[in-house]
């Protein structure tokens, strides 16, 4: 394997995308992998104080994700309590996706509650 540069680096397409029939919803979406930096910040939200913060999160992580044609996204981040309220089954399909691009498990969950010192016992459900 050669050695890589920055500027190789920095201009890699390494977000893959990867198209997802949701037939409940009249059509498909598209999903991407998050940067690593929206990764952070989607991390940061699953911490509440001594519990993992598990409300929402498949719709929180399909607003993330979820990306038209254009490859831009199509939820904003306010958007998530309102597809929190859409048939469990497509956004379960949709999230699982958006889960296994982003290599998001329940260990995850358990393994950053672990090192940030979270009681697990509060909210957390496993994925």
């Amino acid at each position: 394997m050669m050695n890589l540069t920055k500027k190789q680096i920095l201009s890699a397409d390494d977000l893959p995308k990867e198209k997802v029939e949701v037939p409940e919803w009249g059509g498909h979406v598209f999903v991407r992998t998050l940067t690593g930096a929206e990764r952070d910040r989607f991390e940061q939200t699953l911490l509440d104080g001594k519990n993992v913060n598990m409300a929402n999160v498949r719709a929180r992580l399909v607003v993330l994700t979820a990306i038209g044609d254009d490859g831009k996204r199509i939820f904003a981040d306010t958007d998530a309590n309102a597809l929190g309220e859409k048939s469990a089954s497509a956004l379960d399909r949709v999230y699982g996706v958006a889960q296994r691009l982003n290599g998001l498990t329940a260990a995850d969950v358990e393994d950053l509650a672990k090192n940030s010192g979270t009681d697990l016992s509060g909210d957390s459900t496993s994925s």
